[in-house]
């Protein structure tokens, strides 16, 4: 059994920045990020390997936004830079991610989730 916690979602004005945490209890592989704005479908942001070597971004996020962990505190974050509108969503952690048939599928867990919101 997993739980995650979110933390570090926010309101904030285009161009801006937030980092985003979520603390995991119990074993967990990989970490990723998953975000579903208002009506729209749940969609991959980031995933990161349990050493945190192997890192994956979402094209529409690829280059504003960076994954990261620390081990020690078992802890996932995502560092948002440049935000956009567009970038406004539910934040979700979830543990375990998987890449198959060319899409990431998340894991069977999921924080709670986090709200960011980016004002034009």
């Amino acid at each position: 059994q997993v739980q995650l916690e979110e933390s570090g979602g926010g309101l904030v004005q285009a161009g801006g920045s937030l980092r985003l945490s979520c603390t995991a209890s119990g074993h967990t592989n990989a970490l990723g990020w998953f975000r579903q704005a208002p009506g729209k479908e749940r969609e991959f942001v980031a995933a990161i390997n349990r050493s945190g070597g192997t890192k994956y971004h979402a094209d529409s996020v690829q280059g504003r936004f960076t994954i990261s962990r620390d081990n020690a505190k078992n802890t996932v974050y995502l560092q948002m830079n440049r935000l956009k509108p567009e970038d406004t969503a539910v934040y979700y952690c979830n543990a375990d991610p998987d890449f198959r048939d060319y899409q990431w599928s998340p894991g069977d867990y999921w924080g709670q989730g986090t709200q960011v919101t980016v004002s034009s």
